[in-house]
């Protein structure tokens, strides 16, 4: 049975190359928005490679799967798939990819955990700092002001998110830099870039040797600031968004020589400060297309020894 091979080539072959292509493309910082979702659909055909791959060589080498993948099938469906036909590789390649699977659900449960007893400190910590005033309620996407030298903004996300604001930046934000910067925090949180980023690391975290999931998690990190630097600058200005982030990360050296782990604010800054240079509309629903099919590719290399059988 050659299918659950060809998919796991397939898998191997998309988690090598397509990170090499989509770091060569020109248009990622154009359109973020549109990158992250090739991004995803990417990471969706590896792992439809890998379940699928699962699922048929467990139907090959146990009757029980094979009764349960192929009961509504016809017996020309079955045979079509020749899965008597199988060595003991079989048995070996489930066990191997259901391992993968479950591993995989344990590093994304214990990211979750991690992000989440983060939140409830730091939550702890603002209750501390900036306690409810006496009849005052907790109101979802309420701003908080916390007393601070450094200038800084940050959205944390719960059951009652907050945007929290240092007095330093309130004193360094000009204008409307501050609602841009305010904007870029809600952009985060409305497009549920913090989902994108556990899953991300989750899988980065989880296979450090997968190609395309170490450069799915730093892509991630780095477009989903993109996007909502878009978000911002649509309501307030390119001008007013790249100045804004000057003022936040002026002190924190990020401007100057060496690394550190603010280092693609320039480039971000530039960015905003350089004319728009956008996709067009058609291109962009192109790109958007292509990449949708790419998560069907699996699925029909699976199903054509069966569409075959069926005429």
């Amino acid at each position: 049975m050659m299918v659950p091979a060809v998919l796991l080539l397939l898998g191997a072959l998309t988690a090598v190359l397509a990170p090499r292509l989509l770091v060569r493309a020109d248009w990622r910082d154009r359109e973020p928005v549109v990158a992250l979702w090739v991004w995803q659909c990417v990471v969706a055909a590896v792992l439809l490679c890998c379940a699928l791959s699962m699922t048929l060589s467990a139907a090959a080498a146990w009757q029980a799967v094979r009764g349960h993948v192929f009961a509504p099938a016809p017996h020309a469906v079955v045979e079509a798939y020749a899965l008597g036909a199988t060595g003991p590789w079989a048995a070996a390649t489930a066990v191997a990819l259901a391992c993968g699977g479950l591993w995989s659900g344990a590093m994304l449960v214990l990211q979750v955990v991690r992000v989440r007893a983060g939140h409830r400190r730091r939550r702890a910590e603002l209750r501390l700092l900036a306690p409810l005033l006496p009849g005052e309620e907790s109101a979802t996407g309420r701003l908080v002001v916390l007393e601070g030298e450094r200038p800084d903004a940050w959205w944390l996300p719960g059951a009652a998110p907050r945007l929290v604001v240092t007095t330093a930046a309130l004193r360094r934000l000009k204008g409307r830099q501050l609602d841009a910067v305010l904007a870029h925090e809600q952009g985060h949180a409305q497009a549920r870039h913090d989902w994108l980023l556990n899953c991300s690391a989750a899988l980065a975290n989880g296979f450090p040797q997968v190609p395309v999931f170490a450069a799915f998690r730093d892509e991630m990190h780095r477009l989903v600031e993109l996007a909502a630097d878009d978000m911002a600058s649509r309501r307030f200005g390119r001008l007013t968004t790249a100045l804004a982030l000057v003022e936040l990360n002026e002190d924190r050296g990020v401007f100057g020589p060496g690394s550190t782990p603010h280092g693609h604010v320039p480039q971000r800054v530039h960015r905003l400060l350089t004319p728009p240079d956008r996709l067009t509309a058609a291109r962009r629903l192109r790109l958007t297309a292509a990449a949708a099919l790419v998560p069907v590719i699996p699925v029909l290399v699976a199903f054509v020894p069966g569409l075959r059988a069926l005429g």
